[in-house]
């Protein structure tokens, strides 16, 4: 063959390479170098935009990543999007005009937050009738860096709280600190009489700053008495590893006993709150909705009620869809009839797969992800010091030991095992909501153990709406048009007023 042909098969070779991407991080936003899990961000569109916005379950957008141990100033780096991507190797995306965006997310924060303070981004580039599976290198630059959010400022009525807790920095070996967002009744001072206390807990991805986004319309609701008088507490349930739900545990540390022994104790003091458990209301949303029951059958002498909504899987008969008992069988990506098991669906129509969810999990990062969050409260310690996963993210295969060892978390069990104790503290001290079609599943766990309670002739402890989902359970319904909020707050009025 002569040299020319070889020469032009070689380029023709050279040309026919899938989509690849060479990111350079710009010196000027990283002097010293940086270290993190590199994005790339493809989305369909050929419009400018300022950023490519990805949520926690992404349409069309496709992600992959790399981790970074150590990126020198102005070096360029090869990310390779079909070696670790969602929903699949980028070369099997169709031909068409994309937007793509690189990020480095330096702190490991991107699996629970998304793009947040700190993070170094590139501009968002067009790209005009690509062939992601016969394209040039794209090259980005990270040239920018996300600007940090201002903290809440204090206002007459809604206050920030930081406490540094003693057991959590004993736990940690480095001072950790608690937060929460307090919003006030107008002129309630340390002088005045002791007030009841709405403790809210956020769902995955939340905060406490919902004091301060929500903050006012409520305190106006609460000195126009439409609302009971009460001093409303938005805690933080946020860790490295995701949502710690104020659960003890040997990943991420003693947060109920730090919540109940010490941040509690303080607020009381600080606001003047009534100290008795009459006066200490629970309610949350999800996980936020998980923590509020978890706390109130844990401490079932410290709080008053627990109003949890839509609250993560406490019976693990059905956790999202999945049996994770000892004695299940069942694989995390199937059905018990052996078909793909469905996780989110939306409208009555399946959005995403469990094994689509963990995909996507394993390119997002190994720590922070709601599933990793899960295990960091739930599962034990592994020989690395990492939390044990619950299966295996590849096949779906179940860990029994792991398995075995969450059902120190499995509330239904600890009510079962525990009832001639736990039965007559908690009477009257639930008021657990749900919509009938939650989009997580979390509806088939909440029937088990409410049927479980009914049974028990609790049934005033649970109620199930029908035609209801995880993000419109709280909009006016035919019993309450008010709204399930305001329901809530009658409840606790009432509550309030009898065991006053």
């Amino acid at each position: 063959m002569r040299p020319f042909v070889l020469l032009a098969a070689a380029l023709s070779s050279l040309a026919a390479q899938p989509l690849s991407f060479r990111v350079t991080l710009n010196p000027s936003i990283a002097p010293s170098g940086a270290s993190g899990r590199l994005f790339v961000f493809l989305d369909k569109g050929s419009s400018a935009r300022e950023r490519i916005h990805v949520g926690f379950f992404p349409e069309s957008v496709w992600l992959a990543a790399k981790e970074i141990p150590f990126w020198k100033p102005g070096q360029t780096i090869e990310l390779d999007p079909n070696e670790l991507a969602f929903p699949q190797a980028f070369a099997k995306a169709e031909k068409g005009d994309y937007v793509v965006m690189a990020l480095l997310d330096p702190d490991h924060s991107f699996a629970r937050e998304r793009q947040d303070a700190g993070d170094f981004v590139s501009s968002v580039t067009i790209l005009k009738n690509l062939d992601p599976a016969n394209a040039a290198p794209v090259v980005l630059e990270l040239n920018s860096v996300t600007p940090k959010v201002s903290a809440p400022s204090d206002t007459a009525n809604r206050k920030a709280v930081e406490f540094e807790s003693p057991a959590l920095t004993a736990f940690w070996g480095r001072p950790i600190i608690m937060r929460a967002g307090v919003v006030l009744p107008a002129g309630h001072t340390k002088d005045s009489p002791p007030l009841p206390a709405v403790y809210h807990v956020h769902g995955f991805g939340g905060n406490y700053k919902e004091a301060f986004t929500k903050g006012e319309s409520l305190a106006a609701s609460i000195d126009s008495g439409e609302k009971l008088k009460a001093v409303h507490i938005f805690l933080d349930g946020n860790c490295p590893g995701g949502h710690h739900v104020f659960a003890d545990s040997v990943n991420n540390g003693p947060w109920g006993k730090a919540l109940t022994t010490e941040l509690i104790p303080y607020l009381e003091q600080r606001f003047r709150l009534a100290p008795i458990p009459a006066g200490r209301f629970l309610t949350g949303h999800s996980s936020g909705g998980w923590s509020t029951l978890w706390l109130q059958v844990r401490y079932p002498d410290f709080f008053g009620g627990a109003w949890p909504t839509s609250p993560d899987s406490m019976d693990f008969r059905s956790f999202t869809g999945i049996d994770v008992t000892p004695e299940s069988t069942q694989n995390a990506f199937l059905t018990k009839d052996g078909k793909p098991l469905n996780l989110v669906h939306f409208n009555g129509k399946d959005a995403m797969s469990m094994a689509e969810f963990s995909l996507l999990e394993t390119v997002t990062g190994e720590i922070g992800g709601q599933l990793a969050s899960f295990e960091w409260v739930f599962s034990p310690r592994g020989p690395d010091g990492r939390p044990l996963p619950l299966f295996n993210r590849a096949t779906g295969a179940l860990a029994p030991d792991v398995r075995q060892y969450w059902q120190r978390y499995e509330i239904a069990r600890i009510l079962r095992e525990n009832w001639p104790a736990l039965g007559p503290k908690l009477q009257g001290k639930i008021r657990l909501v749900i919509g009938a079609e939650d989009n997580f599943h979390l509806n088939e766990a909440s029937s088990l153990f409410c049927g479980w309670l009914a049974e028990k002739g609790r049934e005033d402890a649970c109620e199930i709406i029908p035609e209801r989902d995880h993000f419109n359970l709280h909009r006016p319904y035919k019993t309450y048009p008010k709204g399930l909020n305001q329901r809530i707050d009658d409840e606790m009025r009432a509550q309030w007023k009898k065991r006053r």
